[in-house]
């Protein structure tokens, strides 16, 4: 069985790093708040280009945080709208909801399955205070048309980088392009920790000071709350291991591009529709003696399109290759959003229809690959 994600072989080529990070925290005997977490936080930020790295919980609580301190400054209040795209996992519309802030669904582009950035303009209103884009399967979804957007309306720019750490657009990582942006390190990320992890960054200093207290429960000195916060940190022992991953990170990104770029040029079945090729590659740069590039796609995922996708995905798993649907339902037909389940989002649907994700990550084998293709090639409906 070829595994769409072998945690365990992933986490051991980084051994025994990982196993001298932990023994350093068990050794330390400190196990929150501690010069771990302030060592990452430091390093992801450097890594990203902002001020500021907040360790939280996990890849919600980043969004969730983000938008509650804007409620804390007086930037948004109950009510407010946020334009989110209707393609994305649902973790993004629940910061929003949680909040009491209403989601704006906008459509994707229906090839790079990101926000398509003019449909936004008609849905911005006096209501709208915010556009929070999704960076989703891992390729950058920034574009000039929203840029102008935020500055003509003087809109808050949020970015979920949950599936894109690494990325690029021009010369800026994603993570540094809006005014704040929510990063998560579930297991199976391009960054990956050991169990929940996630983080904010920001070039603000009033917000990631309000957002680093409302996690600590509202609290900036013990014992003295100013926010009815949540608890919400990132543990020294994610922390360490995550500053093991980070330096890696670049090189295992480009081992993605390579894996995806393989299966762009061999599967040549017609009724396959692959990823959008474009110019993923800007300029290249080096990350200590290594020499990387500046990607516009980390390939968090690679995600193909088939009008019977769920015959397809049967055939591969009796050949033995195991994927993955992300995601089966949109947000918008699921139970927890039951008023909005009469509503159509035609191209959101579609997709949600037919995607299938394909094994990638940066120790797939070239062999694996092969077979995977050959099958692929070989299916007829």
């Amino acid at each position: 069985m070829i595994k769409f994600l072998d945690l365990k072989a992933i986490n051991d080529s980084f051994e025994p790093d990982l196993s001298l990070a932990i023994k350093r925290v068990l050794d330390s005997g400190w196990y929150l708040l501690g010069n771990e977490v302030e060592a990452f936080e430091l390093e992801y930020s450097k890594f990203i280009g902002t001020k500021h790295c907040i360790g939280v919980a996990n890849g919600l609580d980043a969004l969730r945080l983000i938008l509650k301190a804007y409620i804390e400054m007086g930037i948004m209040k109950e009510g407010d709208e946020i334009i989110v795209p209707a393609n994305t996992y649902i973790a993004t519309i629940l910061a929003i909801t949680d909040n009491r802030l209403k989601p704006v669904l906008v459509e994707p582009n229906i090839n790079t399955y990101n926000i398509d950035p003019f449909k936004i303009e008609e849905k911005i209103n006096e209501h709208t205070k915010g556009i929070m884009i999704v960076h989703l399967y891992g390729q950058n979804s920034m574009h000039s048309e929203i840029q102008r957007l935020v500055t003509k309306y003087n809109l808050q720019l949020i970015e979920d980088n949950a599936q894109s750490s690494g990325c690029f657009y021009g010369s800026q990582r994603t993570g540094a392009l809006g005014h704040a942006a929510g990063h998560s390190f579930y297991p199976g990320k391009n960054l990956g920790a050991l169990g929940d992890g996630g983080a904010v960054t920001t070039n603000n200093d009033e917000l990631a000071n309000v957002i680093r207290s409302l996690a600590n429960y509202g609290s900036s000195k013990k014992y003295f709350n100013d926010y009815q916060g949540i608890n919400s940190r990132l543990d020294e022992i994610q922390a360490a291991i995550l500053q093991v991953k980070l330096k890696r990170l670049d090189i295992d990104n480009q081992h993605r591009y390579e894996i995806a770029k393989y299966y762009c040029k061999n599967i040549i079945n017609s009724d396959i529709i692959l990823p959008v090729q474009k110019d993923f590659f800007n300029v290249d740069f080096f990350s200590g003696n290594n020499r990387v590039f500046n990607q516009s796609h980390v390939w968090h995922l690679f995600v193909i399109r088939h009008n019977q996708r769920d015959k397809l995905q049967k055939y591969l798993n009796d050949k033995g290759i195991q994927t993955i649907i992300h995601y089966p339902v949109p947000s918008h037909k699921q139970l927890a959003y039951k008023e909005w389940n009469k509503l159509s989002f035609p191209i959101t649907e579609k997709t949600h229809n037919e995607v299938l994700s394909l094994p990638i990550n940066h120790l797939i084998k070239i062999e694996d690959c092969k077979m995977i293709i050959n099958n692929l090639n070989t299916y007829n409906k």
